[in-house]
C-alpha cells in the first residue's frame, strides 16, 4: 500500500517536479508533457553533465558517485535561483541515489519525485529502440543496480510506466493535481 505523499519543502511557494528513474522510463517525455500541461519550465538533468561525463557513458561506463556528484550540485544551485525567482518546474533526473535525491530536497523548492517504474525488459526494449541519445543501450543493467529503492521516502509517488503513455500522463496529472493543487 502507497504511503501517504509529504512533499519536502511544503510551505515553499515554488514548485518541483522530479521525473526520476532509470534510462528509458520515459523521464524526458513525461517531464515535458507536465511542463505544458501546467506551464513550468522544464529542465532535463543531462543537460547539467559535463562533456567528460557524457563520454564515459557514450563509451559504455557508467558514471562513478564521485562523477555523479558536481552533477546534482550544478541542478541543485540551478533550482535554488528557479526558488529565489518563483519558477516553477519539471525535471528529468534518474536520482538513482537517496543522497542525490536529497541533495536536490536542499534546493528549497516544494518537491514532488515521480518514481518511474517497469519491468527490466520493458525499460531494455525502449532503451535499445531510441535513437540520438549519448547514453549505451549496454547500462541499463548498471541503472538498476545503481537504484537505490526511493518507494519509502515521503515526497515520492510511483508511476507504472507499462502502460500506454496517454494513462501514465493522466496519472501523473491526478498525483500532481492532489499534491500540489488540493
Amino acid at each position: 500500500m502507497p504511503h501517504p505523499l509529504l512533499l519536502s519543502n511544503p510551505n515553499a511557494n515554488t514548485h518541483l517536479i522530479i521525473l526520476m528513474g532509470v534510462s528509458g522510463s520515459g523521464k524526458t517525455t513525461l517531464a515535458k508533457a507536465l511542463a505544458e500541461h501546467y506551464g513550468y519550465q522544464y529542465r532535463d538533468g543531462d543537460d547539467f553533465h559535463s562533456q567528460e561525463a557524457r563520454d564515459h557513458m557514450a563509451s559504455g561506463k557508467p558514471l562513478t558517485d564521485d562523477m555523479r556528484l558536481p552533477w546534482v550540485i550544478r541542478m541543485r544551485d540551478y533550482f535554488r535561483e528557479a526558488a529565489r525567482t518563483q519558477q516553477h518546474s519539471t525535471l528529468a533526473f534518474s536520482g538513482l541515489k537517496q543522497a542525490h535525491r536529497n541533495e536536490l530536497r536542499k534546493a528549497g523548492l516544494k518537491t514532488l519525485f515521480l518514481f518511474l517504474h517497469s519491468d527490466k525488459n520493458t525499460i531494455q526494449t525502449r532503451v535499445n529502440n531510441r535513437a540520438g541519445h549519448f547514453m549505451s543501450p549496454s547500462l541499463v543493467n548498471s541503472q538498476f543496480d545503481s537504484l537505490e529503492d526511493p518507494t519509502q521516502e515521503s515526497d515520492v509517488a510511483i508511476i507504472d510506466v507499462s502502460a500506454p503513455f496517454e494513462h501514465v500522463l493522466a496519472h501523473a496529472i491526478s498525483v500532481v493535481d492532489s499534491a500540489f493543487y488540493e
